[in-house]
């Protein structure tokens, strides 16, 4: 295999001038540069990418550390990040946790662990960390971004959707469906998007008169299974009510499934609302009615943010993200009660 220095030699020029053609940093002469392209044709020489390292200074790749390495959520958000990596010209490289266990310590070893490989940024989607343990980074933490997470220490730094309004958003579609009784599947109470979007969401209806103290809610862990044992628990607890919100699809999926199961049809008998609009939501039996939360524009604004952070590039940042409702299948108009006659 062809080396950088072979270039040189059957060039007729120094491995310096060499390296400054390949890296495409430096000037050489028109023709300097048409004998080194030449030399590369006749060797096959493709640079390796520690050769592109060491020519360039940096490590071409960019970590990106999520929670779990599990579900319909953060895969497309990866898929994006991946494919506009790889349009630049650079890599991925991606840690998790499992999903068990200190969340706090596992995100500081999953972005250790990407520090150590030599990442030229970072991209975290993490609430485990606070302020203090982005401080422990020194100087790296000028070249990361958070995302759908806000810290008060980098606030330009962070790119993030309106849970509240989501949650606010998935409450108004009920009410505008004529759904008063309403059940309610949290995510976990420790994750702050978590929190953000249920306080939109009982807001919404406490605008309206509701009392939700009187509402049937659960905690879960985001999960299909979590959304089917959920489901099972809103049935067996004989509750009356007409919909029920599930605070991400995840959930939903699994409580779709349950219902289905327990011979219970949605939207018949019971409307299903879910949160986020993963891909998962327009294959649902039936198709599932979600907030749609837009991270693809999240994720491209905080990508483009870190690109130009590191390289030193232009691109264009936006951090204003639109939220709406995808309606499907799983949602029903609530029948008026029919006046018993004189």
């Amino acid at each position: 295999m062809a080396t950088i220095k072979d270039v040189a030699r059957l060039a007729g020029v120094g491995l310096g001038t060499a390296s400054r053609v390949v890296s495409g940093k430096g000037s050489v002469s028109p023709a300097t540069l048409e004998r080194v392209r030449k030399a590369i044709d006749e060797l096959g020489f493709r640079p390796s990418h520690a050769a592109r390292a060491l020519l360039s200074g940096t490590s071409r790749m960019i970590g990106v550390y999520i929670p779990v390495l599990s579900g319909t959520f953060y895969t497309p958000i990866l898929q994006i990040i991946d494919t506009e990596l790889r349009a630049a010209g650079l890599h991925m490289v991606v840690a998790f946790g499992v999903g068990l266990g200190d969340a706090r310590r596992q995100a500081m070893e999953g972005i250790e662990f990407l520090i150590e490989r030599g990442c030229d940024g970072l991209i975290m989607m993490t609430s485990a960390l606070t302020d203090d343990d982005l401080a422990t980074l020194g100087g790296k933490q000028r070249q990361l971004v958070a995302l759908n997470h806000e810290f008060t220490g980098i606030p330009d730094q962070c790119f993030t959707v309106d849970h509240v309004l989501g949650g606010r958003m998935a409450a108004r579609t009920l009410l505008d469906y004529k759904h008063r009784d309403i059940a309610v599947l949290s995510g976990p109470a420790a994750l702050a998007d978590n929190v953000a979007r249920i306080k939109g969401f009982m807001d919404e209806l406490e605008g309206e008169g509701i009392d939700t103290a009187k509402l049937w809610v659960a905690e879960s862990d985001f999960s299909p299974a979590g959304g089917w044992a959920a489901a099972k628990e809103l049935i067996d607890s004989g509750r009356s009510c007409t919909a029920l919100f599930c605070a991400n699809d995840e959930m939903a999926v699994g409580a779709l499934s349950y219902f289905q199961e327990a011979g219970i049809s949605v939207p018949r008998d019971l409307s299903v609302i879910g949160y986020d609009d993963t891909p998962s939501a327009a294959f649902a039996a039936p198709r599932l009615t979600s907030v749609h939360m837009p991270w693809r524009e999240m994720t491209l604004n905080g990508l483009n943010a870190l690109l130009n952070r590191c390289y030193d590039l232009q691109r264009p940042v936006s951090r204003t993200f639109p939220v709406s409702v995808t309606l499907r299948a799983s949602l029903a108009r609530v029948a008026p009660t029919r006046k018993a006659k004189k």
